[in-house]
């Protein structure tokens, strides 16, 4: 958050020495207006591309290694696996059902489990210790 700050204030400072720097060659009448417009283009370009890369670069993703062992710690049926799968793709207990060929209220009824298992209150809870723990 800092490092955001001072690179933004460094370029507003900047930005403010160009302004005035082309408000006294205008002044003086050493500069066209051409020229500064073009210098002040160069810059928000400059700027904008820096930001743009900044904005593309995506946070290291941990190992994608699913922890086996820590499923069946947490004694996580196979069944219940599957439904847990279908939560972190964004299904709702509907869509899981017809996926899975099961009923609504079975599906229900694993993730009851599941967030007892997890010990979590909702499926949003569920899926980031799911992911802390490194089973999905």
């Amino acid at each position: 958050m800092k490092k955001t700050v001072l690179v933004f204030s460094l370029l507003i400072f900047a930005l403010l020495l160009l302004f005035q720097i082309s408000n006294y060659a205008i002044v003086s009448g050493d500069a066209n207006v051409e020229i500064i417009v073009a210098s002040v283009a160069f810059v928000f370009f400059f700027v904008g591309v820096f930001i743009h890369k900044k904005s593309l670069k995506t946070k290291e993703s941990h190992s994608k290694e699913i922890n086996h062992k820590k499923i069946q710690d947490l004694e996580i049926t196979d069944r219940e696996y599957q439904v847990l799968q279908g939560i972190s793709q964004g299904l709702s207990n509907k869509e899981i059902a017809v996926r899975l060929f099961l009923t609504e209220s079975t599906i229900k009824t694993h993730v009851s489990n599941l967030l007892l298992k997890l010990n979590a209150k909702r499926r949003t809870q569920a899926l980031q210790i799911a992911k802390d723990f490194q089973i999905i």
